[in-house]
């Protein structure tokens, strides 16, 4: 037999435990968030608000967005452990990826979204505080949809053609930065280049209000950031690790109403933090926090570092005394 919990009760236990972990939370949002490459994906989600519903107004439920940024260097055999950040915001505007990524420095991949434009502009000194690495996948994405629907031969071509490249990068991933430089630079920066003069030249042929000069134009207007990854060993071809960060929330969506607030969506970032970045660490969550929550009040707060996935160790089952 089990107890019947309500709800409300399971969240404010939730909220309660990200509080006490919170000096933990903000570790690991700080090593990330310190990281000079960076993915960044964001995805909607349904908030209760109930002051919408004392008006009268539907449901009493509005649009919040969750944003996720991840630090994963194992396909490029890096030293940094992985790990992943979730921020929560009550709309999309770009204030709030400013004030994520204000001491963010170095390459951010993530998709065509407009908030992150002026994070790539130019300092005083003429040097950009973020450089953008565009993904491959998104705008493999566009011509798929497009041959989907009308079986295009051109959206076909540059399908195969994007494959090509993807073939390459299965060959190289988990290598050195180094390794996987020369070989994008012998192999992968020709499929490119010839990738480009080769949208220029159907750009000029086909309707251009359709959704495939859409594609097409997408991709010609963001040619450096798709091709920085020729440039940089370290930087992938796409941005499916932030994709695949944020795939928990969006099965789940629903799931997320009983929040009731923003306060519970919060809960629920702070929570997605430490939970994907345990996983990402190769840890079971479940007793990884067990162990964390049994022990963080009387751990010493300036070895508060020793609880990070990446350096945790669980403590010694102790015998039982004798009788």
């Amino acid at each position: 037999m089990g107890a019947d919990i309500p709800d409300s009760t399971l969240v404010d236990w939730c909220g309660r435990a990200m509080k006490v972990l919170a000096p933990l939370i903000e570790r690991i949002e700080a090593d990330v968030m310190g990281s000079d490459l960076l993915h960044a994906d964001d995805t909607p989600i349904r908030v209760l608000d109930r002051s919408q519903r004392d008006k009268g107004l539907g449901k009493g439920v509005k649009k919040g967005r969750i944003w996720a940024y991840i630090r994963d260097q194992r396909p490029w055999a890096g030293t940094a452990p992985p790990g992943a950040v979730y921020a929560f915001a009550p709309d999309w505007k770009e204030e709030h990826v400013h004030r994520h990524l204000a001491k963010t420095r170095g390459i951010l991949q993530a998709d065509g979204y407009k908030g992150y434009a002026k994070l790539y502009d130019p300092d005083p000194d003429g040097t950009p505080r973020l450089r953008e690495a565009a993904c491959w996948a998104h705008l493999r994405r566009d011509f798929h949809d497009e041959w989907d629907k009308t079986k295009s031969a051109i959206a076909r071509e540059a399908l195969d053609r994007i494959g090509a490249l993807y073939d390459i990068e299965r060959e190289i991933t988990g290598r050195p930065a180094d390794i996987r430089l020369a070989a994008r630079q012998t192999h992968s920066a020709p499929k490119v280049a010839a990738f480009f003069a080769w949208a220029e030249r159907q750009l000029a042929l086909i309707p251009g209000k359709g959704d495939l000069a859409k594609a097409f134009r997408y991709g010609l207007s963001r040619k450096d950031a798709f091709s920085l990854f020729l440039s940089d060993g370290r930087v992938a071809i796409d941005n499916n690790p932030a994709e695949r960060a944020l795939r928990p929330i969006g099965i789940g969506r629903k799931n997320w109403l009983f929040a009731g607030a923003d306060t519970g969506a919060e809960t629920l970032a702070r929570a997605m933090t430490i939970i994907e970045t345990t996983k990402m660490n190769g840890l079971d969550p479940q007793a990884y926090l067990a162990d964390i929550l049994a022990r963080i009040n009387d751990h010493k707060i300036n070895r508060l570092d020793d609880l990070l996935p990446w350096n945790w160790s669980p403590l010694p089952a102790t015998l039982p005394e004798a009788a």
